[in-house]
């Protein structure tokens, strides 16, 4: 018999319902709030009332597309973490009440597993999935970490960030620039037409696998600082190359510590998660280490790098086979831990 599932996302500014058959993504349909664009960044408490507005129509449109009836479900997940709590409350508080109302088992989702178990989804054009155990380095405006992947939920955190995440660097740096929010994306385009080996900045010295991206963030905003005041047009003018530079940085900090996790651990299956994985430089960087030292590299499909409900529901999918249910008294939680969920 097949399994559907209801995945709920809203853990930061997007809200996405996706309905799932077994592993296969019947519909997935993502919301997103511009109203951000005016401030630079999200505005936990816009994005909390947009969701409020967002979560029904997408839900409806979801299972209209699926072609189910909500009847049909047998389970509704939905992302109880990590994220802003008022955009995690209303995700929460819908799934809650759809689950009571319907009699169907709850499911609580792990925002960063869920990222994760995206690389399982079935799809017969990217029918490529990692088998146990493998590295996941997962990257994200808000997260970064390599993850050593045991099992579906057998997880753990071997390296992550000292201070900030790598996509947070990219959306500083775009920031800096002067680039429209979101600035991670502008930087890759930009990047594919510039040199990136124009300008150089440091890396930073941090032992073991773990990361840091602040200092990066400082070097490139002293860097244009000076530049610009010898030439008030210097970014415009160099603006290929700047992000081409800013992007080759990033990238290399982020793969040094892959390379030496893969050294540590003797593991050469390797992924990527998060929605900087949808960034075209790592994305390169990794599938070179096929060749050139013998990586097995896997790479979810773009429209599942960013959040988006295909991810809960899959995740879904799993803990409904271990009968892995949440209570009505589950509660959101705002960071991320590394508890097997």
């Amino acid at each position: 018999m097949s399994i559907y599932i209801l995945g709920i996302e809203s853990s930061c500014d997007d809200t996405s319902a996706a309905v799932i058959k077994d592993r296969k993504i019947l519909a997935n349909f993502i919301a997103n709030q511009n109203v951000h664009k005016d401030f630079g960044g999200v505005v936990p408490e816009l994005a909390s009332r947009a969701h409020q507005q967002n979560i029904i129509p997408v839900i409806d449109k979801a299972l209209r597309t699926a072609n189910i009836s909500k009847k049909q479900l047998h389970a509704v997940a939905f992302t109880n973490g990590p994220g802003l709590l008022g955009s995690l409350l209303v995700g929460a508080s819908f799934a809650k009440a759809f689950s009571l109302s319907l009699g169907i088992p709850l499911i609580e989702v792990n925002h960063m597993h869920a990222h994760i178990l995206a690389l399982f989804i079935e799809d017969e054009h990217h029918p490529k999935h990692p088998t146990f155990p493998f590295l996941c380095l997962t990257v994200s405006g808000g997260h970064t970490q390599i993850m050593l992947v045991r099992d579906y939920f057998d997880m753990e955190v071997i390296g992550q960030t000292i201070d900030d995440a790598a996509g947070e660097a990219f959306d500083k740096a775009a920031k800096i620039m002067g680039l429209p929010y979101p600035g991670g994306p502008l930087i890759d385009k930009f990047a594919r037409e510039g040199n990136p080996n124009a300008f150089s900045f440091p890396h930073p010295n941090i032992p073991g696998l773990d990361f840091s991206f602040s200092g990066v963030k400082t070097s490139i905003l002293y860097f244009l600082r000076d530049e610009l005041a010898k030439d008030p047009d210097f970014i415009e003018k160099h603006k290929a190359d700047i992000c081409a530079s800013i992007q080759h940085t990033i990238v290399e900090i982020l793969l040094r510590k892959v390379k030496k996790a893969v050294q540590d651990t003797s593991i050469k299956q390797v992924a990527i998660a998060g929605g900087v994985s949808a960034n075209a430089g790592l994305r390169n960087a990794l599938l070179s280490q096929e060749e050139k030292a013998g990586w097995q590299v896997y790479i979810p499909k773009f429209e599942y790098c960013t959040d988006n409900a295909a991810m809960i529901a899959v995740t879904g999918y799993f803990k409904y086979l271990q009968e892995a249910f949440a209570g009505q008294e589950v509660t959101p939680f705002t960071r991320f831990n590394s508890r097997k969920d």
